[in-house]
């Protein structure tokens, strides 16, 4: 098996799992948050970048690779690592998403998904077995299972229909899979209702995979149910796989998550938030475009240790913003990673120390605390 998860110890009070994930590109420690490089990049920062936050594993999309600028071009080039110059792991979305999120210009056949692409209008048709084929031309880690991304609160007859087309293509993704460097995942749908979820949750793990993933989720319900159904599902995967929660989300999101046994996450939430000026802090979040922080000299956060909380204050990422600087998104973005990984290093530290629910108490804490404008 091209991908071995290792777990190492589970904390004494919840259901959260400290682990390490062994891939072709290197050791993954997990609990994990993985940046996402949506197109072969994470916006605004560089390899060099993420290598110094300590990133270990980052994320590609398969449907925008796939229009731009392709993969057979990305595997004559020797593939996504060496093509975009990482060398630590890399997972790809199917391009199963797209379904949910380009809902009006794509139509769902048994045979997959046909698309209009954003960028000319063209048409594209996305299979299971085309989802596989470029996932494994682009050469990643981990690989996901071509599925449909419902809405959470979608109508139960609709979600029947769609979970047995997913539970469909699953299988016809892991005939195509060739079992090489690549380890394909599947992907557990359902929206908000439990008894949907645990059936499928039932017929995705008895297709035997490498890692099982939670989707589906954050796509419109309010967080509490979110975390109400997460923590009824989680603990009904794999005890030996690997569970990565995608799509998900604020530090309060990754935590609860984590107590209930989640392993991996994705969001785009940090480095979105960071162009637009918000920033994750100890004491709340930040919005950098305020006024009040016109001549405040104090760093962003006085208890982080990033690059840009070290070097700069907050009247200076202000005026960067106001002024439309590019280096307002470089710096904003290495604090929100740099904040979002460590609150996995902390989260892997309170895990084994047993402390992982006094842990995620302070971080709940901590994001209350908010304050509009500023401190």
């Amino acid at each position: 098996m091209s991908l071995r998860y290792e777990r190492l110890h589970r904390d004494a009070g919840t259901q959260a799992r400290r682990g390490r994930l062994h891939t072709p590109h290197g050791t993954v420690e997990t609990p994990v948050f993985m940046p996402v490089g949506t197109q072969a990049t994470v916006k605004a920062i560089g390899q060099d970048d993420l290598r110094a936050l300590g990133t270990e594993i980052i994320l590609g999309n398969t449907y925008h690779l796939m229009l731009r600028p392709g993969p057979a071009l990305v595997g004559a080039l020797g593939g996504l690592h060496r093509f975009m110059a990482w060398d630590r792991a890399i997972l790809t979305d199917s391009g199963g998403f797209q379904i949910y999120s380009l809902a009006r210009s794509r139509k769902l056949t048994e045979e997959g998904a046909s698309f209009q692409s954003h960028l000319d209008g063209s048409q594209w048709l996305l299979t299971p077995e085309r989802s596989m084929q470029i996932q494994e031309t682009l050469g990643a880690d981990i690989i996901m299972a071509f599925d449909e991304c419902a809405p959470s609160k979608a109508e139960r007859p609709y979600l029947e229909e769609s979970l047995a087309r997913t539970t469909r293509w699953l299988h016809r993704c892991a005939a195509a899979w060739t079992r090489g460097s690549s380890a394909l995942f599947g992907i557990v749908q359902g929206g908000l209702d439990l008894e949907l979820r645990r059936r499928h949750l039932a017929e995705v793990c008895a297709v035997e995979l490498p890692g099982y993933a939670l989707g589906g989720y954050s796509v419109g319900e309010r967080p509490e149910e979110m975390h109400a159904s997460v923590a009824e599902v989680a603990p009904l995967l794999p005890e030996d796989r690997p569970r990565y929660l995608m799509g998900v989300g604020t530090p309060v999101d990754l935590v609860t998550a984590i107590g209930a046994g989640i392993d991996m996450f994705d969001c785009v939430l940090p480095t979105r938030c960071a162009r637009n000026g918000l920033l994750f802090t100890t004491r709340g979040r930040l919005n950098m475009r305020n006024a009040v922080h016109a001549r405040d000299e104090r760093p962003p956060d006085a208890a982080c240790h990033c690059y840009t909380c070290r070097t700069h204050s907050r009247a200076y990422l202000r005026h960067l913003f106001v002024a439309d600087e590019l280096l307002a998104l470089r710096l904003a973005t290495l604090h929100n990673l740099h904040h979002y990984l460590e609150l996995m290093r902390g989260a892997r530290a309170a895990i084994d120390a047993d402390h992982f629910g006094a842990y995620a108490g302070r971080i709940r804490e901590e994001e209350s605390g908010r304050v509009p404008g500023g401190e």
